[in-house]
């Protein structure tokens, strides 16, 4: 790879075999830092500032940071979507003090729960234009009682917004356009690696020809 190349981003490569070490190189680095970050403020603090969805979540910051689904608004709003919902439904069921079904078990109320907590994420995050996938997986740590006291889901949202801070942080300082809240309208799929679907479909808009005026006459 050039220096040149490498000073345009990665964003300007298109994926091949000989270019997919270094189109993974970001995200392996990135990701193992920011989380390991996360991990090492967790054992200072004894709180659990890393969980599941987190992964997710890191994986398109620093793969996709050029997609709305990954812009700091969808990431924190969307996450914050999913823990409301997921002590909405422990709430609901009666759930707030029992164990995470991965111990006592799964019963109806359990799977009520569940449900009705992924349900209601999905939709709002749809209804509120605010779609993060990775919320779906915090709306069941929260639902299925792995993180189900108000202390933890608040510690919870603020790994996210660390993460956040630190995808901004690395995104930037790598030449990567990262937005400061959303991403804005009409903006390119881009970062560090454009899909090959997102490359596909940007040739043929490119080589597609103008449509011809409709009403006029021969």
């Amino acid at each position: 790879m050039t220096s040149q190349g490498i000073r345009n981003g990665f964003g300007k490569w298109r994926p091949s075999r000989e270019s997919r070490l270094m189109l993974g190189l970001w995200p392996l680095v990135a990701g193992f830092a920011s989380i390991g970050a996360l991990g090492c403020l967790a054992i200072v603090t004894d709180q659990p500032f890393v969980f599941p969805s987190l992964g997710p979540t890191a994986f398109l910051i620093f793969h996709r940071p050029g997609v709305r689904d990954a812009s700091p608004r969808n990431t924190i709003l969307g996450h914050l979507i999913g823990a409301m919902c997921g002590y909405l439904a422990l709430v609901l069921f009666g759930l707030t003090n029992a164990g995470p079904a991965v111990i006592v078990g799964f019963t109806a109320a359990r799977t009520g729960a569940a449900a009705l907590s992924l349900g209601l994420t999905a939709g709002l995050m749809i209804w509120l234009g605010v779609a993060h996938p990775p919320a779906g997986a915090t709306t069941l740590i929260i639902s299925l009682g792995v993180m189900a006291k108000p202390g933890q889901v608040a510690v919870l949202m603020m790994g996210v917004v660390l993460l956040v801070g630190l995808g901004m942080i690395a995104n930037r300082l790598a030449g990567f356009a990262y937005p400061l809240w959303d991403q804005p309208a009409g903006a390119q799929p881009g970062g560090p690696i454009a899909s090959a679907g997102d490359l596909a479909a940007s040739r043929s808009r490119s080589t597609e020809p103008d449509s011809p005026a409709t009403g006029s006459m021969p």
